[in-house]
């Protein structure tokens, strides 16, 4: 049996930017795209959200590197995980999960007690990933970033 590949997670570097980028619209297409109206779709497409994002807390992200290909990135700021992104193809490899032990370990080494972050009710898949990490709901809101009738979902999990 062939081992997995190595995972290297890293500090991201301005060449990375193309990558970031990719791995948003990839995630959008894949999971985002097929549950917002029309409308908050083509806002997403019309204000390049991803180019926007990235340029302007790309290099604070840690991303993640198998075969010398950047494959996923996680940002966070304070004790609120901004993102976790995975390319499509790189799904439940494991490069989520290394992804976010670095990020609540840089969250706890920052002194805070628990990670907040927040995913959508739609997302069953993201929902499994971060019980199964131990985050618990701790409130339910309308979505207003996306302005798509969706319901955001808010996750804590105490660190430590």
């Amino acid at each position: 049996m062939t081992p997995p590949p190595e995972i290297l997670i890293r500090q991201a570097r301005p060449d990375d930017a193309a990558a970031c980028r990719a791995i948003l619209q990839d995630t959008f297409q894949s999971t985002w795209q097929p549950e917002l109206t029309a409308e908050a779709a083509r806002a997403f497409e019309s204000e390049d959200r991803p180019a926007a994002y990235v340029g302007e807390r790309g290099l604070l992200f840690l991303v993640a590197e198998v075969g010398g290909e950047v494959v996923g990135f996680v940002d966070w700021d304070g004790d609120f995980v901004n993102a976790l992104h995975v390319r499509s193809s790189h799904a439940r490899t494991g490069v989520g999960g290394r992804l976010m032990d670095r990020a609540e370990a840089g969250i706890a080494e920052a002194g805070f007690a628990a990670a907040r972050l927040e995913t959508d009710t739609f997302n069953l898949g993201a929902q499994a990933f971060y019980a199964a990490r131990g985050y618990l709901e701790a409130g339910r809101y309308p979505d207003e970033e996306w302005n798509s009738g969706l319901t955001t979902l808010l996750l804590v999990k105490p660190l430590g």
